[in-house]
């Protein structure tokens, strides 16, 4: 019972370990996400200015906050369990231990009875042959050593009793904190609930003006849009033309470009971010205006909040394809890597020309900041020949 009851501890301990280890690394980078994503908030509150953007932001940062709370709840369900079966696994020790205190008091019992060691010699040499003998030797012999095994079991099950109340402890003493953790968590979600209605109704006022934002946007959007059709059918002619093929509104691929495509597409779901810090303020599609409810927004990418002066860099090895200019979006730049193709738009700065061979992660530029608004923005596209793609499912998460 008791190296069974040994093995249950050491095996719940080892699984418990890791539920604790992986949900400590999940609430560690929940809280790294609020932090940033409080940085940025910080930066657009400064211009003393109510936008969409803090709205985002708020938002982003109460999903934060309730993932937060759910990971603290999922800790003290954890110390929980680990609480009772610590409770249980002690009083069966305390039972094994009294069982074993027990055992050992007969032991010391039945020794001092036979305690002469002529009556033990007695007993060997009464044998009727020599095998009985030697039986009835290698039985005291035995006795000895279980009479010692006995003693260390004694020692042994105090020893474990000791680290389990010491466990018990630790446990307690860590629910403890994370139910305070708990509640300081519940109370800033709830000041951010309130800051997000507050910008919400502020925003409310500002109709108008939001529309005739969006409008602007929509027609840049519309711009870029055409400038990249218009690209990728002049690239398309120009891959057909290189390689004596007529153009059949796909890409034609040298054995190397075939090579890259292949090395892209292996690589979706972990290709690296465009910014080495960043959230996702705008997703891929078509999504409801947060503020205009009659209205409809759509994002031909993703669109990416980051710290000022944030470089933009490549995702994957390729071409600079273009670099160009519209308004609204600044500087953008293109690469093209095989039949894929990557755009980054609204930078601020450029660090690449028009024919560059760039890899992956290299710095290609600077991400814009507005100042009047304090935000950091790039917006991201990615696309296979003529097909836009959801940049989401090709990054790394």
């Amino acid at each position: 019972m008791w190296i069974f009851l040994l093995f249950i501890l050491f095996q719940f301990r080892l699984m418990a370990q890791d539920d604790k280890e992986k949900l400590q690394q999940d609430k560690i980078k929940i809280e790294e996400e609020i932090k940033y994503n409080t940085q940025l908030l910080e930066e657009t509150q400064n211009t003393k200015k109510t936008t969409l953007n803090q709205l985002i932001l708020l938002k982003n940062q109460i999903l934060s906050r309730e993932k937060l709370i759910e990971t603290i709840n999922q800790q003290i369900k954890t110390a929980d369990q680990q609480i009772d079966l610590n409770n249980q696994i002690l009083s069966d020790l305390n039972n094994d231990l009294q069982n074993l205190n027990e055992e050992y008091a007969d032991i010391i019992y039945y020794a001092y009875k036979n305690r002469s060691s002529f009556d033990r010699l007695m007993f060997v040499f009464s044998a009727s042959d020599f095998n009985q003998a030697y039986r009835r030797l290698k039985y005291y012999q035995q006795y000895a050593v279980y009479r010692k095994t006995q003693v260390q079991l004694i020692f042994d099950t105090q020893e474990e009793i000791n680290q389990t109340i010491a466990q018990l402890e630790k446990h307690k003493a860590e629910k403890m904190e994370l139910v305070i953790t708990l509640k300081e968590e519940r109370d800033r979600l709830a000041n951010s609930r309130t800051q997000q209605n507050s910008i919400y109704r502020s925003l409310n006022r500002k109709e108008k003006e939001l529309a005739n934002t969006i409008k602007d946007k929509e027609k840049a959007a519309k711009k870029l849009q055409k400038a990249i059709e218009k690209i990728i059918a002049e690239e398309i002619k120009l891959a057909s033309k290189k390689s004596g093929t007529t153009a059949t509104g796909t890409f034609a691929l040298t054995p190397e470009e075939m090579q890259l495509s292949a090395n892209f597409q292996d690589n979706k779901g972990g290709l690296p971010w465009p910014t080495q810090n960043g959230i996702i303020s705008a997703t891929f599609g078509e999504h409801p205006h947060p503020i205009l409810k009659q209205v409809k927004t759509k994002n031909n990418g993703i669109d990416i909040l980051t710290d000022q002066n944030m470089d933009a860099r490549a995702i994957f090895d390729g071409e600079v394809t273009r670099i160009m200019s519209i308004p609204n979006y600044n500087y953008v730049i293109m690469i093209r890597h095989g039949e894929f193709l990557s755009v980054y738009s609204n930078l601020g700065s450029v660090r690449v020309k028009k024919g560059d061979i760039v890899e992956a992660k290299q710095i290609i530029g600077t991400v814009y900041t507005n100042q009047k608004e304090g935000k950091t923005e790039l917006h991201f596209e990615l696309w296979k020949g003529k097909t836009l793609l959801n940049p989401e499912n090709w990054l790394a998460k």
